[in-house]
């Protein structure tokens, strides 16, 4: 009988970590930073100053808000947003521990998301449904889990993954909730194991586990090799859907070289058709959520910064929104997810920047906690303090009380 799935990510997990994983891991941390930041003034925000008083929990309700927290393409989830708030969770680590805490974290969420498949992704929020994981493997790394523990521990915070896609139908904040719901519950789940619970090492294989429940045909674990998982993980550009973000990117394209004219014909992968064919969006989360509109703003000029995706943005772009026509191209579908591509006018993109095929520079990433601060309210010395603690800092309680003062 072979061993049981989380037994073997478990090992995985309590592996050393090196100098290099941690510097890659700096700039998510950034990254995630930004994205907290330019939703200080968010609706979500006035829930986060209610729930807490801690800055690393306020954080789990802004995270994902303006849709540029990173991606993991064949997991098809955003760790950022969970992987964070719980690796900071515990400001007397230092933050080689933080760090460690975090790539610990992606590597569960994306070995165990990746195996998911399509049917999960069409009914299940995989941010929500593996962030337990992620945060439960954080939290473990913070108290110093061997191999045993992290599996006692995912094996139940996975028996009470969850998190449904409905929410998409209304413009709700059930996505922010999910995110703290996951850093929270895996979070205790860890705690319990670490003070002597017990738990199903073989939850996800089993014949009532994860797999059976949540997906019809379940692949295999990812796996890095001898690497970790966080190398594979996208930034986002772009202040809207991932699926809308190789149509914006190959729009770029054609209006660098002065080729983008009316009509606009986007051809894209299923995924992006189910998601974003919003052709009228009614509210800032449709537009961010629209082919049509992401497309009519690089028509327009602009750079798909969040200022573009308001109703005033939304209004003063409707006629260039209908000239926008989208379609399947099942070439691309059959590419996805590994490649998240688009065809704009002819024009084809397979991979879109930002993932590691196509990298950003560190200097995008600081550029975009300077465009994301300044939506925010805050100011240039904030960005400063932001880039010194992220990417030099060993003070996780400075970075802690940095959060509290963004959202209090």
């Amino acid at each position: 009988m072979s061993e049981p799935l989380l037994k073997d990510l478990g090992r995985t997990l309590a592996r050393p970590i090196g100098k290099s994983e941690r510097a890659r891991a700096r700039l998510y941390l950034l990254d995630w930073l930004a994205c907290v930041a330019g939703a200080r003034r968010s609706e979500a925000a006035g829930v986060a100053r209610a729930i807490s008083d801690k800055g690393w929990e306020r954080a789990t309700y802004l995270g994902n808000v303006l849709e540029m927290d990173d991606v993991h393409r064949t997991a098809l989830l955003h760790p950022g947003p969970v992987v964070w708030p719980a690796a900071l969770s515990d400001p007397a680590a230092g933050m080689d521990q933080a760090l460690d805490a975090g790539i610990r974290s992606y590597e569960a969420m994306i070995a165990v998301g990746a195996a998911m498949g399509a049917h999960h992704y069409a009914h299940w929020h995989p941010t929500a449904t593996m962030g337990v994981l992620g945060a439960c493997a954080a939290t473990g790394s913070l108290l110093g889990f061997g191999s045993e523990q992290y599996a006692q521990a995912l094996g139940n915070a996975a028996s009470v993954a969850g998190g449904l896609w409905h929410m998409r139908h209304d413009d709700v904040l059930t996505k922010q909730w999910h995110i703290y719901h996951s850093v929270r519950t895996g979070r205790e789940a860890a705690l319990h194991v670490h003070h002597g619970a017990t738990g199903p090492q073989a939850l996800l294989e089993g014949p009532q586990g994860l797999f059976a429940a949540m997906t019809d045909a379940p692949g295999t674990l990812r796996t890095a090799g001898d690497g970790w998982l966080i190398e594979e993980v996208s930034f986002k550009p772009f202040a809207a859907c991932r699926h809308t973000h190789p149509a914006i990117d190959a729009a770029m394209e054609l209006r660098k070289e002065g080729r983008l004219a009316a009509p606009f014909e986007v051809e894209t992968f299923a995924d992006a058709l189910r998601f974003c064919d919003r052709p009228d969006p009614g509210n800032e989360l449709e537009a961010k959520f629209s082919l049509q509109h992401a497309v009519a703003v690089v028509a327009g000029g602009r750079e798909a910064e969040p200022e573009d995706f308001t109703h005033e943005a939304i209004a003063a772009l409707a006629p260039l929104r209908a000239k926008v026509s989208v379609r399947e191209d099942p070439a691309i579908t059959v590419r996805y997810p590994a490649h998240f591509g688009a065809r704009v006018n002819g024009y084809e993109l397979v991979d879109t920047l930002g993932d590691p095929e196509r990298p950003v520079e560190p200097a995008r990433v600081v550029a975009k906690m300077e465009s994301l601060a300044k939506w925010g309210g805050l100011s240039g010395r904030e960005v400063e303090r932001a880039v010194e603690l992220a990417v030099e800092g060993d003070d996780v309680q400075a970075l802690s009380a940095m959060l509290t003062e963004w959202t209090r």
